[in-house]
């Protein structure tokens, strides 16, 4: 490919962006960071019944970051991995600059009709935002 020195995989929960994403990391012998942004809190939360509220309100981040660590550690690959809060698409292209990363690599994000009405358009806005190229991987 190009000789990618920095890979930053956004994640969504989809795996198939966070496999692909090792891949190429693999192929192109670079190193990789991963990012899954929970996106701000909004208003108040209803803790009624609620065990563990830091789960609650990061959105299982935590939990999604270790099966993310998992899967490096199956596909033997080391990662970096940061959970942020923030508005999604803004995010990720802050956290590709930190990492000083070459490209970005993320889910299509495959919705319903209804939802791609509605729904934020994260992909196409980190398109528009990132200084790097933005790998798309279909779901």
């Amino acid at each position: 490919m190009k000789g990618y020195r920095k890979i930053l995989i956004a994640t969504n929960g989809s795996k198939e962006a966070l496999t692909q994403g090792l891949k190429l990391a693999q192929d192109e012998k670079c190193w990789v960071t991963v990012v899954k942004v929970i996106p701000e809190n909004e208003g108040d939360l209803d803790l009624t019944g609620i065990r563990n509220i830091n789960d609650a309100i990061n959105g299982g981040g935590a939990r999604e970051i270790s099966a993310i660590k998992e899967i490096a550690q199956k596909e033997k690959m080391l990662v970096k991995t940061r959970l942020e809060e923030g508005k999604v698409s803004e995010t990720i292209v802050e956290v590709a600059e930190d990492e000083n990363c070459d490209l970005i690599v993320m889910g299509s994000g495959r919705k319903s009709w209804i939802s791609r009405i509605f729904s934020e358009k994260i992909v196409e806005k980190v398109i528009e935002m990132a200084h790097c190229p933005v790998l798309v991987v279909g779901a």
